[in-house]
């Protein structure tokens, strides 16, 4: 697909209409998210500047996160005026557009700060408030993957498929931690009670990522308490795409509880695990 082309227009007009098209949004996606990127990445060149905390005191924010997001925004505002825009750091504009923008402008800003490249720009199309087109690019490496409902999910032009496997005590489990404290403390009681029923555990520190990895293969699937729609608004539509089952547990839609992506035939298995362990639970 010529994303270039499908943004600017054959003549080179911006696009500026109410398409809700997900093969159009997704290219508006790719184009910006991929010059939030530059961004962040020339940002940390730079050297890591303007670091505050939000939650707690590990919760970190920088300069650089509330640059991108402004970018995003601005960026948005001018291909898409009439939108609404919902991100991490400026919360979300007014309007009741049929489509709206959720925005990760760095996902992973401990690995940022610390200069590890596992960060990313997570940008989601959502219309009627389902996401349709989404874009996850490592800001670090210039890795990118995309999707659109109905349409498949990409690295690059690579079609992706989740993984095939079928037995979960031989299933690798992505996983992330929250910033307070006593909620850590609870995750890694369910930890201890997990890892023993499953192959493995990683923690990469940026679940949109986490999400785009268990959509390629690189982890049978993923959990974790406490997502907010920019952690997965995206990744979330692209691990689906690929064929993971992506959601809560006990019947729930993914959400702040607990969102598990895992391929269909370990997802209830997974999931049930979880809610015994009460994984939902706890602060």
């Amino acid at each position: 697909m010529d994303f270039d082309k499908i943004v600017t227009g054959e003549k080179g007009d911006q696009m500026t209409d109410t398409t809700v098209d997900p093969a159009g949004l997704l290219a508006i996606a790719v184009t910006v998210a991929r010059e939030a990127a530059d961004t962040a990445r020339s940002m940390r060149a730079e050297g890591v500047s303007g670091v505050t905390t939000k939650s707690t005191d590990t919760d970190v924010v920088t300069a650089a996160d509330r640059a991108v997001e402004r970018q995003v925004v601005a960026a948005l505002g001018a291909l898409r005026p009439g939108d609404t825009v919902l991100g991490e750091e400026y919360g979300g504009t007014d309007g009741d557009a049929r489509v709206r923008w959720v925005v990760d402008p760095i996902d992973g800003t401990v690995n940022y700060l610390y200069g590890l490249p596992q960060y990313a720009v997570s940008l989601a199309a959502e219309v009627d408030g389902v996401a349709v087109a989404a874009v996850v690019r490592n800001a670090a490496t210039g890795d990118e993957w995309t999707a659109t409902l109905g349409g498949g999910a990409f690295r690059g032009k690579k079609r992706l498929a989740a993984s095939a496997q079928t037995d979960l005590a031989q299933a690798l489990v992505a996983t992330g931690f929250g910033y307070d404290a006593k909620r850590r403390a609870h995750q890694a009681e369910v930890l201890t009670r997990l890892i023993t029923r499953v192959r493995d555990i990683r923690r990469f520190g940026a679940a949109s990522l986490d999400l785009c990895l268990a959509a390629e293969g690189g982890v049978d699937a993923y959990f974790e308490k406490g997502l907010n729609p920019w952690d997965h608004a995206a990744g979330g539509l692209i691990a689906a795409e690929a064929g993971l089952v992506v959601g809560g547990l006990d019947g729930r839609p993914a959400g702040l509880d607990m969102l598990v992506a895992a391929p269909p035939a370990i997802f209830g298995p997974l999931a049930d695990l979880l809610s015994e362990f009460d994984a939902a639970g706890g602060p």
